[in-house]
C-alpha cells in the first residue's frame, strides 16, 4: 500500500484548521484516511517501501510535426472510426483559425492509449486508479488547479506508455513527479519539493523525486504542454453559454461555478477508468457535455459529428448514472482562494467506491442487454 499513513492527514488537518479566519479544533474536521485503511476493499496491491528495480529509460521515436492540412482526419482509439476534423468553431473574436488547427496537432501529438499495461505485466488497471486517486487528494490538499492535476495525469500516463515492465513499487515515486513537475508549470505557488516528499510518508525521498523528474522529461522529450480534458471542457462550456455573444471576452468565464463542477467530477471519475485512454481528450470532454447539453450545442462547439460520440456517450453512461446517485457536487471554499477561481481548484471525493459502483453498473448493463440478432440462437 501507499506509505502515506499519517502525513498527508496532517497536512489536510492543518489546512482545514483555519477557515474564515477562525481557528477550530482538528477533531471536527473530516480526516483524510490513510490509503492503508481505504484500500481495505480495494485489493492491496501497491507496495511502495523499497528503491528497487529502477526505471529503464526508453529512448522517445522521433515524432514530425503535422501540418493542420494533414488533420483532415484521424482515427478515435476505441472505435476505430475517422474523426472528420471541422472548420473552427471558434469565434473569429477570439482569435485566428490557426489556433484551432495548433489544438488539435497537439491532440494528435501528445499520445495515449490503454495499452500500456500490456508494457508492465505486474502492474492492473486498478493500480492506476489508486494512484491517481490518491494524486486527487494531494491536489485538494495543496489547492492546486484542476489543470495541475490533468497535466500530471497526462505526463503519467504518457511516460508508462514508452517504459517497458516497470514494477509497482515504483508507481507512486513517478505519480508524485509527475505532479512535481505539473505544478511547477501551472501554479504561480508550487508545493516545495520536501512537502511533496513528505506527503508519500517516506516512500519517495527528494533525491529520488528530482532524479525520477530528469527521467519522465528526457522520456517525454520535453514536451509537456498538451491539451487535457479540462482545457477542452473549459473552451466548449464558454463556447456554449457565449453561443448568443459571439464578440465577448473568451478570459472572464460566462458559465456557473456549479453546473461546471458537475460535469469536472464525472470526469475526474471517468479518467481513472483506464479505458478511457482510449479516448481523445476532446471527445472525453465533449461526451461529457453531452449528458448536461444539448447535442446539438455540443456538435457546434466541439466540432465532432454524433457517430463519434455516440459510443463514447454509451461508455460514460454508468459514470454518469453513479455521479446522479451522489447528488450534486457542492463548491468548496478554500483559504487564500477567490471565490471567482474556487470552481478551478482540484476537488476529490469517494471516487475509488464510486468507480467500484459504476464498474458494478457496467456489468449489469452488459448482463441485460440482449444480444444482437445475428447473436441469436436459431431456433429450427
Amino acid at each position: 500500500m501507499y506509505r502515506r499513513s499519517g502525513r498527508l492527514q496532517t497536512v489536510k488537518s492543518e489546512n482545514a484548521s483555519i477557515q474564515k479566519g477562525k481557528i477550530t479544533k482538528q477533531g471536527n474536521k473530516k480526516k483524510c484516511q490513510p490509503l492503508s485503511k481505504r484500500q481495505s476493499g480495494i485489493q492491496n496491491q501497491l507496495v511502495l517501501e523499497g528503491v528497487s528495480n529502477p526505471c529503464v529509460l526508453v529512448k522517445t521515436p522521433e515524432k514530425r510535426v503535422e501540418t493542420a492540412c494533414e488533420l483532415s482526419n484521424f482515427e478515435d482509439l476505441r472505435s476505430g472510426k475517422k474523426i472528420v476534423v471541422q472548420p473552427s468553431p471558434l469565434p473569429l473574436s477570439w482569435g485566428c483559425p490557426e489556433v484551432w488547427d495548433k489544438m488539435l496537432m497537439k491532440e494528435r501529438k501528445y499520445t495515449h492509449s490503454n495499452n500500456f499495461t500490456q508494457l508492465h505485466p505486474r502492474i492492473q488497471p486498478k493500480m492506476r486508479s489508486i494512484l491517481l486517486d490518491w494524486l486527487l487528494e494531494v491536489s485538494e490538499v495543496y489547492t492546486l488547479h484542476r489543470e495541475t492535476f490533468y497535466l500530471a495525469q497526462d505526463y503519467f500516463d504518457r511516460f508508462m506508455l514508452i517504459q517497458e515492465d516497470i514494477d509497482k513499487d515504483r508507481l507512486q515515486l513517478i505519480g508524485i513527479t509527475s505532479l512535481f513537475i505539473a505544478a511547477k508549470i501551472e501554479e504561480m505557488y508550487p508545493p516545495k519539493l520536501h512537502e511533496l516528499a513528505y506527503v508519500t510518508d517516506g516512500a519517495c525521498m527528494e533525491e529520488e523525486i528530482l532524479q525520477m523528474e530528469l527521467v519522465i522529461l528526457k522520456a517525454l522529450n520535453w514536451s509537456l504542454c498538451p491539451e487535457t480534458v479540462v482545457v477542452w471542457l473549459k473552451l466548449m462550456i464558454q463556447m456554449a453559454s457565449l453561443e448568443d455573444q459571439p464578440d465577448c471576452d473568451i478570459l472572464l468565464p460566462e458559465f456557473s461555478q456549479e453546473s461546471y463542477i458537475q460535469v469536472t467530477r464525472l470526469l475526474d471519475l471517468c479518467i481513472l477508468n483506464i479505458n478511457s485512454l482510449d479516448y481523445q481528450y476532446r471527445v472525453l470532454a465533449a461526451a461529457a457535455l453531452c449528458h448536461y447539453l444539448p447535442y446539438e450545442v455540443v456538435e457546434k462547439v466541439s466540432g465532432l459529428t454524433w457517430d463519434v460520440l455516440d459510443g463514447v456517450t454509451d461508455w460514460m453512461a454508468p459514470f454518469v448514472d453513479t455521479v446522479a446517485v451522489c447528488g450534486r457536487a457542492q463548491l468548496k471554499d478554500f483559504i487564500k482562494v477567490a471565490s471567482e477561481d474556487r470552481h478551478n481548484i482540484q476537488t476529490h471525493s469517494s471516487y475509488l467506491l464510486m468507480l467500484e459502483e459504476a464498474r458494478r453498473r457496467e456489468l449489469e448493463h452488459q448482463f441485460l442487454t440482449p444480444p444482437n440478432s445475428t447473436e441469436k440462437p436459431m431456433t429450427h
